[in-house]
């Protein structure tokens, strides 16, 4: 069967019970849509972040998408934006009417680098989108700085780090608001799609509960033109569950990432791959583990998917060179760092269930591409 990137399987089969019971409750209540799992979710999400407010929906995109809502960006409006992200970081801001500005990204951390972020400010700028790429903050210190500075809002993209810690303070409280995502491959995922955003601006809480069904207050009153976008109670009795295994998950994760570095560092194989690295002032909670491959990535993946063993590319076209945002992008714009790590990037198994064992046979087949003695057909060395 070998060894795949995610082991959703893994991380369910011991909370079967527990899930199955926590679907039965919201069966036998029968509120599907709103109803008290949803609001017991959003109060403990809003408790581990350390915001004073959560507000459930339908998926993390369409979080980005109502936060961007309620923060009022449209027309005439940019948004400075990572272009080594997912899609969506970039399409919420172009459904709204106004444009992403794509800047570079720090080669150790993958996240927004605040001088790139800086340079991109103009009079049009309204906000910025850090993105908490792979589990690691952004450096929110300075991006703080420059958002204070120009009077811009701070939304952060923490669909890959809930638990994760900037200078002590948890994502979701470090900007003006933070989006979640809980696809089934998140560190805290569901079984289907579901978002949620936290802030501690009472006024955009309102704002965003209005938004998220159609604008409506009261009952078939529209105070605004929102969208359809809840939090099904199915989803939010599993998460519920899963929430309180969180903790001891990302814990697991961080032993395997301490791992992974002995392991490559005793196979020699850290002087031709580049590490991730925890930066200074962060917990790392490790959505993904990238290594860096300065040649012959594409190959190695290819010799790793022989061997069954389970990789990903974050992300093989940046979103400054998608063709949907040709229009979006300047001609000469040259982002050298996002370039790179699309040519470079290669994420291994890090899910929390992962054996040291399957560990080391993922570093002992990456040594066999690069150290083997005998042709790269596949045979040992």
């Amino acid at each position: 069967m070998g060894l795949p990137l995610i082991d959703i399987d893994r991380e369910l089969a011991p909370l079967r019970d527990e899930l199955l019971k926590a679907v039965a409750r919201v069966l036998d209540h029968g509120h599907f849509v709103h109803g008290p799992e949803c609001q017991e979710f959003e109060q403990r999400v809003a408790e581990l972040c350390r915001a004073k407010h959560a507000v459930g929906c339908a998926s993390g995109s369409d979080a980005l998408l109502l936060a961007l809502m309620a923060l009022q960006v449209g027309p005439g409006d940019e948004v400075i934006v990572p272009s080594f992200t997912f899609f969506a970081t970039a399409s919420c801001v172009v459904r709204l009417g106004a444009r992403p500005v794509f800047v570079d990204v720090d080669p150790n951390t993958y996240c927004l680098e605040p001088r790139a972020v800086a340079d991109a400010i103009t009079p049009a700028t309204k906000g910025v989108i850090p993105v908490h790429l792979f589990g690691q903050c952004a450096p929110m210190k300075p991006l703080r700085q420059l958002a204070k500075r120009h009077q811009l809002f701070l939304l952060e993209d923490a669909a890959q780090a809930i638990g994760a810690r900037y200078q002590g303070e948890l994502a979701g409280s470090l900007g003006t608001a933070a989006c979640f995502s809980f696809y089934p491959t998140k560190n805290l995922g569901g079984c289907g799609d579901g978002g949620l955003i936290t802030t501690s601006d009472a006024a955009l809480a309102e704002r965003l509960v209005l938004l998220r069904s159609h604008g409506m207050q009261p009952r078939y009153v529209h105070q605004a033109v929102g969208i359809n976008s809840r939090l099904d109670t199915i989803q939010a009795a599993l998460l519920n569950v899963k929430l309180s295994y969180l903790e001891h998950w990302s814990h697991q994760r961080r032993r395997n990432a301490e791992r992974y570095h002995d392991l490559f560092h005793e196979a020699r194989l850290d002087q031709i791959v580049q590490l991730p690295t925890e930066a200074k002032d962060c917990h790392h909670v490790w959505n993904q583990f990238t290594i860096r491959v300065p040649e012959r990535r594409d190959a190695l993946r290819q010799h790793l998917t022989d061997a069954h063993i389970g990789t990903e590319i974050y992300y093989p076209l940046p979103l400054h060179r998608q063709p949907c945002f040709a229009s979006q992008v300047a001609d000469d714009q040259q982002l050298p760092e996002t370039d790179r790590a699309a040519e470079q990037a290669l994420s291994l198994p890090i899910f929390p269930a992962l054996t040291e064992w399957e560990q080391r046979m993922v570093v002992s087949q990456i040594g066999r591409y690069f150290h083997g003695s005998r042709s790269r057909s596949g045979k040992a060395a």
